[in-house]
């Protein structure tokens, strides 16, 4: 055996109680098996730093990260008020966890530190990524990681979209506007695959004002303005609750060869601009897409096939999931969708941890030193022997 994984889930009222009992469940089926790292996700109602006390209490030295979520996935379904706990154990390989609070403040001088830690570790193999996913330039800070080689996805944190807080943990460190990272050693292998699910309707804009993340004017009119004439709402109404987080389900797309660059709303400002956390340049011409569980289904495979490909011969132990919010919007009808398609190519006894994004950090094509930000994608990371 060098590589196992186990899942623990637990809900209750209490944070640090939940988390204790899904630390608990997942060390239980681990047996005299001493984990590596530990992968926590939270749903917004819980406060990290409790949930952070409760895991740590039981995993003493074992370093752990994670983050909040709108929603947890795992082979028995999705999951609310809950809190998720996945333990690696490997006979040749070693973990780290890495806290960075300033994330925030400056994207740039977080990736290089993350540079510096990297080129240290001997035999560096993976590095899992947590950010805040209402604060901080993610774009930023993957264009300035030169990390070539090595195996990089994360998620960014959906945390409490009432608040516009997302925070992150590493070990008892926890808050917003900060980076957690799991730093991978030794012999260890991984597959990551990512698709999303979203096509053009035909109707195109022109970005005509935007200004760092805020779009601002589409076709010269306010951007809730255009969505109103298309859907039938009044401009106002998308400015407040459900209308405000459900212009997510209803992406902008830059066609960029034969990609498509997905751009998506975190939320409709009281002045009709939309609210990103990836760059949209203006005067550029931008697809409405839609998205639908067919073509959400055909992306879970492609990605899960990716991933499962990239391992060639070693044996699946572990998939972490991490999916778009708008998935959770859409397919809200079919609670743990997401997961029984990528059981149709890992099996259904493989431990599976999913939670919901605000974007996604995986692998670049075009720069393979360093790794791009998306949104709207779903993530699949698996860990092989």
């Amino acid at each position: 055996m060098t590589l196992t994984a186990a899942i623990g889930i637990a809900t209750g009222i209490d944070g640090r109680e939940s988390a204790l009992q899904a630390t608990h469940q997942a060390l239980q089926k681990l047996g005299n098996l001493s984990p590596i790292l530990g992968i926590v996700f939270a749903t917004q109602e819980y406060g990290l730093r409790e949930v952070a006390n409760g895991v740590g209490s039981l995993l003493g030295q074992t370093p752990f990260v994670g983050m909040s979520t709108t929603a947890l996935l795992s082979p028995d379904g999705l999951h609310s008020y809950s809190v998720l706990v996945a333990l690696l154990v490997s006979t040749t390989a070693q973990a780290e966890a890495i806290w960075m609070p300033g994330y925030a403040q400056s994207a740039q001088e977080t990736a290089q530190r993350l540079n510096a830690i990297v080129e240290r570790t001997f035999s560096p193999q993976a590095l899992l990524l947590f950010t805040d996913g209402f604060s901080g330039n993610i774009e930023q800070l993957c264009n300035a990681l030169s990390l070539p080689h090595l195996a990089i996805a994360g998620g960014l944190s959906s945390g409490n979209p009432n608040t516009l807080i997302g925070p992150v943990l590493a070990n008892l460190f926890q808050g917003s506007g900060a980076l957690s990272a799991a730093l991978l050693r030794g012999n260890l292998h991984t597959g990551i695959g990512y698709a999303h699910g979203w096509q053009s309707v035909g109707k195109q804009f022109r970005i005509t004002r935007s200004r760092g993340f805020w779009l601002r004017t589409l076709d010269g009119r306010p951007a809730s303005e255009a969505y109103a004439q298309l859907f039938g709402y009044a401009a106002r109404e998308w400015a407040f609750p459900p209308l405000n987080t459900m212009a997510r389900l209803y992406p902008l797309g830059m066609l960029q060869g034969e990609k498509t660059l997905v751009r998506s709303p975190i939320r409709v400002e009281a002045d009709g601009s939309f609210r990103l956390n990836l760059s949209i340049e203006e005067g550029s011409d931008a697809l409405l897409l839609v998205g639908s569980q067919d073509a959400c289904r055909q992306a879970l495979l492609d990605a899960s096939l990716q991933a499962r490909q990239a391992l060639g011969n070693s044996r699946p132990a572990f998939v972490l999931l991490l999916v778009d919010q708008a998935w959770n919007l859409l397919l809200r009808a079919f609670p743990g969708f997401e997961v029984k398609v990528v059981q149709e190519v890992f099996g259904k006894d493989i431990p599976i941890a999913g939670a919901y994004t605000l974007g996604q950090i995986v692998p670049s094509e075009e720069t393979p030193s360093h790794p791009q930000a998306l949104n709207q994608h779903v993530v699949v990371m698996a860990f092989g022997e």
